[in-house]
């Protein structure tokens, strides 16, 4: 359960990863160790294809496509964007952007969450049932 709890927030939370996830750890009584390390699946190195894929997943769940956000919509760069219409420049990124990515990033952690915590117990069982063949062949 500690690496699944570490994969949720790992992938759903940008920010405060390792607190969340050991909180969470402590509650639920799993592996603390484990919850905080498989935060780690974003990193700078996976940050980019993670939050990319979570991006297009989001897109493609709301059937949306894909050249509906584009730059010369919504000014990007902080000196492009009026003082007076930031909000304006905000909705259009949200409903461009936001929507997409943060429904995206919450399928991706709850779908990685639920199969890492099942792919782990599954290792674990056979583990456990190997281990115990081979103690009772060696007692034979």
């Amino acid at each position: 359960m500690g690496m699944a709890l570490g994969m949720f927030f790992g992938l759903l939370v940008p920010i405060a990863q390792v607190p969340l996830s050991a909180a969470a750890a402590v509650v639920l009584r799993a592996n603390v160790p484990a919850a905080i390390v498989s935060t780690m699946v974003t990193n700078p190195v996976t940050f980019g294809p993670i939050y990319y894929g979570a991006w297009r997943l989001g897109t493609m769940v709301l059937g949306r496509s894909e050249a509906r956000y584009t730059p010369q919509d919504h000014a990007v760069m902080d000196d492009q964007i009026p003082a007076k219409d930031w909000w304006s420049w905000f909705k259009g990124w949200v409903s461009g952007v936001g929507k997409p990515l943060v429904l995206g990033l919450a399928l991706l952690a709850c779908g990685v969450g639920l199969l890492t915590y099942y792919l782990v117990s599954l290792v674990w069982v056979l583990r456990v049932r190997r281990k115990r063949r081979l103690r009772q062949r060696v007692r034979k």
